[in-house]
């Protein structure tokens, strides 16, 4: 299964097929008993997939024969036993794919001559990516963080590791003299050293970071090096010799109300955009900017949908069954976006109020 979604790996998914390019989504669960319905639900899924491409007169037998195929080794790809939140089967004619995405989707099949990737889009915009270091006076440890774990990363020769005799910074805690330790000179050069090697880490991977440590070993990183400046401290210490579910709870309330205040400043936009007459809303008046590459921010509910048909320059609502419907515009409107620079976000359902789910800022 697939976790990673490129750009050169999302142009590639883009590009039209030879019809019918089937799209199934089902959600999955990490845990029991939630995972005990999946194998059900997958089955179930693919058989509707497998129905549809039946019952549709444009697919000759022979093609659908090919992507039945195809359907059938995806299948025997799926790895429940290490599911996340979603999955995503790609089949057409010659190929298959299976994502993993660490995010929920809705239970869907879709037939088109595209693929639908909006959700793998999704994932990879909610997954931002940040890094975590953890410092201490005798180890610096990093960790790379996604939407819901932290896990521990030896990029750049982390973690580092201060040798010293006779250093116990355990029973320089007890004794209420830890602050002490962050004074000499031998500190100050281990996270001078831990600043250079972070620095290198976010130059080859730029990254949102987050250090964790106690206050004195934030100041003195401060004081010593570049990255503190830039960071987002969390005054939280032990974690540099920690588990990352130490890691993960003592982040997730910071992660939590970054959430909260993006979502809120998004909406500030709108709103500010209204006022300056650079707004858009709705599928129709977002497709026409999008494909002139005018968005400059796009911001979609979570779950909002649209099935629509060009009457003539203009996207009116169809029903799914419509020879000329285009299912999901919205996947559309974002890969356009996306092409062309557009900040893409997506916010809880509801955030958009009176927009109708889609709406965005232009640059002119």
């Amino acid at each position: 299964m697939e976790h990673a979604l490129s750009p050169a790996t999302l142009a590639v998914l883009r590009r039209p097929r030879p019809y019918p390019a089937v799209s199934v989504l089902t959600p999955t669960h990490r845990r029991e008993p939630e995972n005990g319905q999946d194998p059900v639900r997958l089955r179930n899924v693919v058989a509707e997939a497998k129905k549809r491409l039946e019952s549709d007169p444009s697919v000759t037998r022979e093609r659908r024969a090919e992507v039945v195929t195809q359907l059938d080794r995806a299948l025997a790809e799926v790895d429940l036993a290490h599911a996340e939140d979603g999955l995503v089967i790609f089949a057409a004619p010659g190929e298959h794919q299976v994502w993993s995405l660490s995010r929920t989707v809705p239970e869907r099949v879709v037939l088109s001559d595209t693929f639908l990737t909006r959700n793998l889009v999704s994932a990879q915009v909610a997954e931002r990516p940040f890094w975590v270091l953890s410092v201490s006076a005798d180890r610096v440890t990093l960790w790379s963080g996604g939407e819901d774990r932290v896990t521990e990363d030896r990029t750049g020769g982390f973690p580092l590791i201060r040798r010293q005799e006779n250093f116990d910074a355990e029973r320089e805690m007890r004794r209420g003299d830890l602050p002490s330790t962050f004074t000499d000179e031998g500190t100050r050069r281990f996270l001078r050293e831990a600043d250079a090697a972070m620095t290198t880490v976010l130059r080859d991977q730029p990254r949102r970071l987050y250090i964790t440590g106690e206050d004195a070993a934030l100041s003195l990183l401060d004081e010593v090096g570049q990255i503190a400046a830039g960071a987002v401290h969390v005054r939280h210490g032990g974690l540099a010799h920690a588990g990352p579910e130490a890691v993960w709870q003592a982040l997730r309330p910071v992660l939590r109300e970054e959430d909260w205040k993006g979502t809120d400043l998004i909406v500030g936009e709108l709103v500010s955009a209204r006022g300056r007459r650079n707004f858009a809303a709705g599928v129709d008046e977002l497709w026409q900017n999008a494909r002139e590459g005018r968005v400059r921010l796009l911001a979609v509910e979570e779950n909002y949908r649209a099935t629509v048909r060009d009457d003539g320059g203009h996207l009116v609502p169809a029903e799914p069954g419509d020879m000329d419907a285009r299912d999901d515009i919205v996947d559309e409107i974002v890969e356009q976006c996306l092409e062309t620079g557009a900040d893409v976000r997506f916010v809880p359902d509801g955030t958009l109020g009176d927009a109708g789910g889609i709406a965005g800022v232009l640059r002119y």
